[in-house]
């Protein structure tokens, strides 16, 4: 007996519809007569209402009913359609490349926008809102910058990369900057020395833990 498994067949242009209906799409290309093959397509068309019928109230549902028609056809159905008949390019319509941004980041580590911040509060002029905008930018610059090296950095490497992601001289007085506290350093050596200590008394418990444990064999 021979047998006819799926993956021997050709392949359906729309497997939701299975293949009885592509068959039933296939008969209707034999038809010579134009009058008696748009008959047997709406029939067509009604079968394949009935396999959505929960689609029935949505909008265009026969306008979609018919292109999927023609493309299980593989727009060679020339029937009397209701609906304009699409053809290939129309439903097959490639989309439009996205436009990447090509522009060079000076400092990743600090990342697009630290750059274009500190060139828009460069470009205000001298005021008392340019000067602390600055300096918060400063601020935001030294703990990016310590993220990333894990290090922290010196006040005038802070101001010679705002200098330079300004693309000339900043207009404000940095020295404020140059003589700011650094307010990360003290954090990790506080936790270093509570470590340390706690470490500390722990090995001192388990040493006296130990001579008790001692004196009492020896007795």
């Amino acid at each position: 007996m021979r047998k006819n498994y799926n993956y021997t067949r050709r392949k359906l242009f729309l497997p939701e519809y299975g293949r009885h209906i592509q068959e039933m799409v296939d008969s209707l290309l034999l038809i010579e007569d134009r009058q008696e093959r748009t008959r047997q397509a709406k029939a067509v068309i009604a079968v394949m209402g009935n396999l959505n019928s929960t689609l029935r109230d949505s909008e265009d549902f026969k306008h979609k009913l018919w292109d999927h028609l023609f493309i299980m056809s593989d727009f060679k159905l020339d029937v009397d359609s209701p609906y304009a008949q699409p053809s290939r390019e129309d439903l097959t319509i490639t989309p439009k490349r996205l436009p990447y941004p090509q522009t060079r980041i000076m400092f990743k580590h600090y990342g697009k926008y630290a750059q274009r911040f500190v060139r828009m509060i460069n470009e205000q002029g001298v005021s008392e809102g340019t000067t602390q905008g600055m300096l918060d930018m400063g601020r935001y610059l030294r703990t990016k910058s310590y993220e990333f090296n894990n290090e922290h950095p010196k006040n005038d490497s802070i101001v010679r990369d705002m200098r330079l992601m300004a693309a000339g001289e900043l207009v404000v007085d940095m020295s404020k900057l140059l003589t700011m506290r650094s307010e990360y350093c003290k954090q990790p050596q506080r936790n270093n020395h509570k470590r340390k200590g706690v470490a500390q008394r722990n090995n001192g418990r388990k040493q006296q833990r130990n001579n008790a444990k001692q004196h009492q064999r020896t007795k």
